[in-house]
């Protein structure tokens, strides 16, 4: 599957807050017959370490023509991989990485704050341009 735009960007980003990237993508089984690789949607995520925290993170780009379809996606599939997860490395937490420009305008709406609030969704705010994270929403 094609990676995410911003892919790059924010795995730099994460190495220049310390992390080390142990799986690029990650890969979760779930069956005989299905694997996850927090890569769906032509999207992609990163494992990550630093000391004993561990995460895995997709990565979403939020430019495409309509940032509430794009949103139905993402909140998807984090539920799904928070799941999946849950049942095979429990000890992995997932965090969904959306642009700074996307989180101060799309993500301040009350809709979207009330579903991020609901469904417990943490986020990684980063700075495309500068690739750097600007803030951790836990």
């Amino acid at each position: 599957m094609a990676k995410d735009v911003f892919h790059q960007q924010v795995k730099n980003a994460l190495i220049k807050d310390g992390w080390e990237i142990t799986d690029d993508p990650f890969t979760i089984r779930i069956s005989e017959a299905i694997k996850l690789q927090i890569d769906l949607g032509a999207e992609n995520a990163i494992a990550a370490t630093r000391n004993s925290e561990k995460i895995a993170v997709e990565i979403k780009s939020f430019i495409a023509d309509s940032e509430i379809s794009a949103f139905h996606t993402a909140l998807g599939q984090y539920l799904n991989y928070y799941q999946a997860l849950e049942e095979q490395e429990p000890d992995r937490m997932i965090y969904l990485a959306i642009p700074v420009e996307t989180y101060q305008d799309f993500f301040q709406l009350p809709f979207i704050q009330r579903a991020l609030k609901r469904y417990q969704v943490k986020l990684i705010i980063y700075d495309p341009k500068s690739e750097e994270i600007k803030q951790w929403i836990s």
